[in-house]
């Protein structure tokens, strides 16, 4: 995806969960929207913030790791440093917790609410190098403008 349809992904994004309270009916929602419109993924979802641990929320995909350790896997690595990770070959990310073999590359965003760290946004794909700068870029901005309104 471009940047610009990133944008636009971001404009529907926003307008699926403006006005609704519910972060889980809003994460539920934001993972279908991100299924439908991400080519070459077979994972998408959301890991939250309980208890010093990242449990999993909604999702589109295979059944996943319902618990991440905070050090532990590029979900943990990404919530733990507040930066986003993307990893051409997670067969080559120390510590990478495979919840699905299939799983090739993947890029995970923090997500924070009310200036809060909370969440991440994780996306695997079956192919290595799937995510872009671009990509990267334009999953960022989706997330600086969804995080306003969960």
């Amino acid at each position: 995806m471009t940047f610009q349809e990133y944008k636009l992904l971001t404009q529907q994004a926003v307008a699926l969960i403006e006005g609704e309270s519910d972060l889980i009916a809003n994460l539920a929602n934001l993972s279908a929207l991100l299924n439908m419109n991400l080519d070459n993924i077979n994972w998408v979802g959301f890991y939250l913030l309980k208890d010093n641990q990242l449990v999993l929320g909604p999702f589109q995909g295979l059944p996943a790791c319902i618990r991440i350790p905070l050090d532990r896997g590029v979900c943990g690595k990404a919530f733990s440093s507040n930066t986003i990770q993307r990893v051409a070959d997670v067969h080559q990310f120390a510590g990478h917790i495979a919840c699905d073999a299939n799983s090739q590359s993947e890029i995970v965003l923090p997500v924070s609410i009310q200036g809060t760290p909370a969440l991440v946004l994780d996306i695997d794909s079956p192919i290595t190098n799937r995510f872009t700068q671009e990509d990267q870029d334009g999953l960022a901005y989706l997330v600086e403008k969804i995080q306003q309104h969960l």
